[in-house]
């Protein structure tokens, strides 16, 4: 996927890590290229369902993440995870759209709306966001990318499906994303688990058949200029 020169790149996830299982070797590669990555993570493990201390931890862990990756700026919006839909359309599609002007992005990253209510509830606020009006007008391509153990739990012919019509070659960052994934330690699963290294890197390699790379991360289009 070649993009335009100089790009800036907006990467909407709901939780710390989501970013990674989905586009983690796009953001290396994207990163290298000399591309402005941003990653908005509007949603944590928060109280009233966790201790404090354990969204302490995992921003820490989204910022080593980052780091390797090569992520310019990390912005953390703090809602807490399962509550983001208690928040009112107004506030929460404002806190989206407050980042966007201010980033001023001209690719934008979003979830796709699966299995995880936060997932869809923040891929709505996030379409409104986007919309070609006011600062929207400056996106050049928007797409929705998948996270394993949420996109593909999806009910077949009931929820919409994941159908990717974009994969970009991360043969050369595979590494880096399973780098970066390790830093989630409380987040990786024992195979077959979803979250174990061992799926995340076969849907890598899944992906990557699909367009003949030897790893691949996939991304549904929703609108691009030309």
């Amino acid at each position: 996927m070649k993009l335009p020169s100089r790009s800036t790149i907006l990467i909407i996830a709901p939780h710390p890590d989501d970013e990674v299982l989905g586009l983690g070797g796009a953001i290396k590669k994207f990163s290298d290229l000399g591309h402005d990555v941003i990653v908005l993570l509007v949603s944590g493990h928060l109280p009233p369902l966790y201790e404090e201390g354990v969204f302490v931890e995992h921003k820490k862990q989204a910022l080593s993440a980052h780091k390797i990756l090569g992520v310019k700026e990390s912005i953390f919006l703090e809602i807490p995870a399962t509550y983001v839909r208690d928040e009112s359309v107004a506030e929460l599609n404002g806190k989206i759209y407050s980042v966007l002007k201010n980033v001023s992005p001209n690719i934008v990253f979003i979830p796709f709306p699966d299995r995880h209510i936060d997932h869809q509830v923040i891929f709505e606020s996030s379409m409104v966001a986007i919309r070609p009006v006011y600062d929207g007008k400056k996106i050049d391509i928007a797409a929705s990318y998948e996270v394993l153990s949420e996109t593909h739990w999806n009910a077949p012919a009931i929820e919409p499906a994941f159908n990717p019509n974009i994969t970009i070659d991360i043969s050369d960052q595979i590494k880096d994303k399973m780098e970066a994934l390790e830093c989630f330690e409380g987040e990786i699963m024992p195979f077959p688990g979803p979250r174990s290294i061992e799926a995340v890197e076969a849907l890598a390699k899944f992906r990557g058949t699909q367009a003949g790379f030897a790893y691949g991360e996939s991304l549904q289009l929703l609108r691009m200029k030309l």
